[in-house]
């Protein structure tokens, strides 16, 4: 087995900018300079994660990052308020209501959950516990 120091997680953007202000302004997120050209998140309870450029980016087919909220229709609205777009999914197998909001009783797994993508297009998610 390894000797862990440290562990953090990280993905890529196209725009560095863009994601500054994302991540900071609409999500109310600590941007730390990650040095080298990166930025580092500082999530809720102190873990961070790396964003690097990356000119030939591709977004995230899968969710990368989740949040977890105590209120899933306040943090839909917040998002919402803040000029983000919940992604709707009208799957039979995965549908969201008219804000984007998949309810975990009505589809009978999971919690209820919203994804929405950052300006490179990485998708994430906010969720309850």
């Amino acid at each position: 087995m390894i000797d862990v120091v440290h562990a953090f997680s990280g993905f890529s953007v196209n725009d560095l900018d863009a994601a500054r202000d994302f991540y900071g302004k609409s999500l109310g997120l600590d941007i730390r300079d990650g040095g080298m050209g990166n930025l580092e998140l500082v999530l809720p309870g102190g873990h961070t994660v790396f964003l690097y450029p990356k000119p030939n980016h591709e977004p995230a087919t899968f969710t990368v990052l989740n949040f977890v909220v105590e209120d899933i229709d306040a943090a839909v609205s917040a998002l919402n308020d803040a000029g983000v777009v919940t992604k709707i999914y009208d799957d039979p197998d995965l549908h969201t209501d008219d804000r984007g909001i998949a309810r975990g009783k009505e589809l009978g797994y999971g919690p209820d959950i919203a994804w929405f993508t950052d300006p490179a297009g990485n998708v994430l998610s906010v969720l309850t516990a």
